[in-house]
């Protein structure tokens, strides 16, 4: 069969599920995947064929998409930050809008002459931590997950991109002092000089904004927090940076966007300076900074 032609019945299948712009990214990023070839070599080589065992490659990812599954989780791999990420069903798939976390953090540091002490909490596929160590120099950087199998994909992508992090698996939540961590972990000191989260922030009476692609697929243990408590994690983040945040030490969120005034509530009631609420590229309030 020729792939032009796969490519017309491709899109023409997922066309009552998705949008066009969004079926002609899949036919492109699968392209990518299974026969190396990128859209300018299709249109360079309108007649080149697919094998029957091509076809059913095809055809299986196809099968994948009707059922709302997440592209990134059907290939196994996205990217985040310009780097390769693996991703499975264990880990949150990279958002954009954490891009832009990651860009007000290197932005404001990237110039540091200390070799800064960077711990990323909740670190998921690890792309916050990968992409921070990749773009500030002599950053020494440490990461937190509840997941060992998070952890284990955090590590491989750690691998591919030739970076090191120091992986610790912890329970954030029933964790007093960053210094209980530091048994197994003796490197681990207890003052940092930046920390950053993208803890679960979506309450459960916001699932119904959220599309079955993610509602069914991704781990509801990176995403939900409960109504009754929605800043839950953020509380006790807070409240471990104040104790183990180095002077002048700079706590970065990615937040829910409904609850930026309640945000800054809690970090000027610990007591934390220059407080920023920042909007992503939607115009969103999506992230906060503050100083110990």
């Amino acid at each position: 069969m020729l792939l032009k032609e796969y490519r017309n019945y491709f899109i023409n299948e997922l066309s009552s599920v998705y949008d066009k712009v969004e079926t002609e990214s899949f036919f492109y990023l699968t392209l990518e995947k299974l026969q190396q070839l990128k859209r300018i070599d299709l249109a360079l080589q309108p007649n080149f064929e697919i094998t029957e065992k091509e076809v059913k490659n095809w055809e299986n990812i196809l099968a994948d998409l009707k059922k709302q599954k997440p592209i990134q989780y059907i290939l196994g791999d996205t990217e985040f930050y310009g780097l390769p990420f693996l991703v499975n069903e264990n880990v949150l798939i990279p958002r954009p809008e954490t891009e832009e976390l990651v860009e007000l953090i290197i932005k404001n540091n990237q110039n540091s002459k200390k070799k800064l002490k960077i711990l990323d909490i909740g670190t998921g596929s690890g792309c916050i931590a990968i992409a921070l160590a990749k773009n500030i120099p002599n950053a020494h950087i440490f990461a937190i997950d509840v997941s060992k199998k998070a952890l284990e994909i955090a590590q491989k992508n750690a691998e591919t991109n030739n970076i090191k992090i120091n992986f610790i698996e912890a329970n954030i939540l029933r964790t007093n002092d960053l210094s209980e961590l530091t048994t197994d972990n003796p490197k681990l000191t207890t003052q940092f000089d930046i920390i950053v989260s993208n803890p679960p922030y979506i309450r459960n009476l916001e699932k119904q904004e959220i599309k079955p692609n993610v509602l069914d697929y991704e781990p509801h243990l990176a995403l939900f927090v409960e109504d009754t408590d929605a800043l839950l994690f953020y509380r006790k983040i807070a409240k471990l940076a104040k104790n183990n945040l180095s002077k002048n030490g700079k706590l970065y969120f990615e937040i829910n966007q409904y609850l930026g005034k309640e945000m800054i509530d809690l970090l000027e009631g610990l007591e934390f300076v220059n407080i920023e609420l920042v909007k992503d590229i939607y115009g969103n309030d999506r992230m906060i900074e503050g100083t110990i």
